[in-house]
């Protein structure tokens, strides 16, 4: 049942105290700027469209939390509106063995993304009202923020975005202190947040963020907004409610004292027992059970594979551009197909997927951290994602915001191009020579690095139906289709992509070479002209180089001489992850060489750059014969 603004007003200050209890029992966290947004989290959580009961229901409000280290306030709200039980909030803030971490949590009921690098919450909430739009819902987005991450760039690309798209199904709640860690939010760097949202086009309502009867009134407009989003800034103060706390950023960030956790009590006539909560916090255990993240699941039709044939040369990013447009058409019916791309479409292959899903393809522009954060959080309300870009760009740029993808376990099928040295003549600034060694970095992310155009469709078609983040590294040039042994296509309709499958190309006794992606036809090229010299080598594909089965091919390794050839930095590639498989398994080959990029590459035409590395054919071969014979 909805509470009166007059039971909100008394839920508020019940809410302070225990914002400062449960603080001051794990003797650390962010007590002031929770108490200037608590009355603001417990005003939308009364309006919202929310079930404590069902809190994931499909067909809820959404609320993103984006400083999320107003936790203890977000907490508190939830638990006093019955989506968790307040005595665990305070008991166990912060504690190991409890769901309540430091900041905002996606799994614990009412918390829809987890945040605290601040600036990404805007973008994850434009996500999830793109969601409600591409499917057809009227379910609303709150977004609470704050104005010290408002200097962040991220935030004035999501402005942007949502005004493009239309969002009038988003609203986001400013909280306006005007204090930070380090001092006065103006004097650390001045921001012109109404100006900033008012020039970006967006409905801008200003209010006092303690007046119950105006928060209410101002999201009552803002839901009503019947053509764009609504920003509404919320001057409010910090530490809000005790006096000795107010107005000074000294408790940003720091919990109170038993003694100054006493003196506030009694300012706000709550009851002061602390002691129970303290009690109890000794007596829980340091373990707990693992959240459970609702993505929307997808039974996703991959469809028939598309085999390119013998003699043909495509390159890997065309044979993505012809699978998700492929896997468009079979499955917009059911459920949004989404192509975000960062003004890049001819370059990664999404003009043939705007052709036959225009609502599906989506324009972010140049603002790779803001389609990062998009691509997430639509890929767990309901759309099957693809985030398209390229590498270094949408990795190593992106980083951080792929890693709160990884951390909020997403959906989100990465595909990067132009990966390795093969965007040659553009120079360092743009080879990606480090995609293995960032996604190592993520823990619940996948990798594929496909060998051709047929292993890619076969790929792009697996990793669509298979749920998790996934990101597919490909190059840019054409590549011949992989040929087995008797000169058949390798990759043909009787293959079947599984995850952590070694592909043996061929098979020799002299020397053995693990490559992946663009570079596996150089190493299979390489073999056959050493064939003909009667120097047989064995070729093993590796196209999920962070997890693969190195017994498959112990004989291959086993008192080998075995190389790694690879377009990457050879410090954090294949090469180490070879390395430690061979360890583990306990191989030994008799000589072991890691051939990879050991400096940033200039600018030139791929064939000059693989001259220069050793990497093209008659290197290789010469390469080869030299370690046979010197072994």
């Amino acid at each position: 049942m909805k509470k009166s603004l007059k039971e909100l007003k008394n839920l508020s200050v019940i809410a302070r105290g225990d914002i400062l209890k449960m603080t001051t029992v794990a003797n650390s966290g962010h007590p002031a700027g929770s108490m200037s947004s608590i009355d603001m989290f417990l005003s939308v959580l009364n309006r919202a469209n929310i079930f404590p009961d069902d809190p994931f229901n499909p067909d809820r409000d959404r609320i993103v939390v984006s400083h999320g280290h107003t936790s203890p306030g977000f907490y508190v709200a939830l638990a006093r509106m019955g989506f968790v039980d307040i005595e665990e909030v305070i008991s166990g803030f912060r504690y190991a063995g409890s769901i309540f971490e430091g900041h905002v949590t996606r799994g614990i009921p009412g918390v829809e993304w987890s945040t605290g690098n601040l600036g990404q919450g805007l973008s994850a909430g434009i996500g999830m009202a793109l969601a409600a739009k591409k499917r057809g819902k009227d379910y609303r987005v709150y977004v609470f923020s704050s104005d010290g991450e408002s200097s962040k760039g991220q935030i004035a690309e999501a402005r942007r975005t949502a005004i493009k798209e239309g969002l009038n199904n988003l609203i986001v709640l400013l909280d306006y202190n005007d204090i930070q860690i380090s001092g006065r939010a103006r004097d650390i760097l001045s921001v012109n947040i109404v100006g900033e949202y008012e020039a970006a086009g967006w409905n801008v309502i200003e209010i006092d963020g303690h007046n119950f009867d105006q928060i209410n009134k101002a999201l009552e407009v803002a839901e009503n907004e019947p053509l764009r989003p609504t920003v509404i800034v919320a001057k409010t103060i910090i530490g809000k409610g005790v006096s000795f706390m107010e107005n000074t950023p000294t408790y940003h960030g720091k919990a109170l004292t038993k003694e100054q956790l006493s003196k506030a009590l009694e300012e706000l006539g709550l009851e002061n027992d602390v002691e129970k909560y303290i009690e109890k916090r000794k007596n829980m255990a340091l373990t707990r059970d693992k959240l459970s993240y609702p993505n929307i699941e997808l039974n996703v039709e991959t469809g028939q594979p598309i085999v390119y044939g013998k003699g043909e040369k495509v390159a890997n990013r065309n044979a993505f551009g012809n699978a998700i447009a492929d896997l468009a058409k079979l499955n917009m019916e059911n459920f949004p197909v989404v192509a975000i791309d960062c003004d890049l479409k001819p370059s990664v292959n999404l003009e043939k997927f705007e052709k036959v899903n225009p609502e599906g393809y989506i324009q972010i522009g140049i603002e790779e951290h803001n389609a990062a954060t998009i691509g997430g959080a639509l890929s767990v309300s309901g759309a099957l994602t693809f985030f398209a870009d390229f590498g270094v760009f949408g990795l190593d740029e992106a980083f951080n915001q792929q890693r709160l993808n990884d951390i909020n376990h997403t959906n989100l099928k990465t595909v990067v191009t132009h990966c390795g040295i093969d965007v040659g003549e553009d120079g360092k600034t743009h080879h990606e020579v480090n995609y293995i060694g960032i996604v190592r970095s993520l823990y619940h992310t996948k990798l594929i690095v496909p060998c051709d155009a047929n292993q890619t469709d076969k790929a792009i078609r697996y990793a669509a139906k298979v749920p998790g983040n996934f990101v597919i590294a490909m190059g840019r040039s054409n590549l011949p289709i992989l040929l087995d042994e008797e000169g058949n296509v390798y990759y043909n309709n009787d293959y079947n992509f599984e995850y952590g499958k070694l592909d043996v190309f061929r098979k020799g006794r002299d020397l053995t070479v693990f490559t992946y992606g663009s570079f596996a036809h150089l190493a299979v090229e390489a073999a056959d002209k050493l064939k003909e010299e009667d120097i047989h080598i064995t070729v093993i594909g590796v196209p999920t180089p962070l997890d693969f089965d190195l017994t498959q091919v112990k004989e291959y390794v086993d008192n080998t001489i075995v190389l790694t050839l690879e377009d990457h930095n050879v410090e954090n590639g294949l090469s180490n992850e070879l390395s430690k498989a061979m360890i583990k398994n306990s191989m030994k080959p008799s000589y072991f060489e890691p051939m990879g990029l050991k400096e940033y590459a200039p600018s030139g035409t791929i064939k000059d750059l693989l001259r220069v590395h050793g990497f093209d054919v008659e290197s290789l071969v010469k390469k080869m014969k030299g370690l046979i014979e010197s072994k």
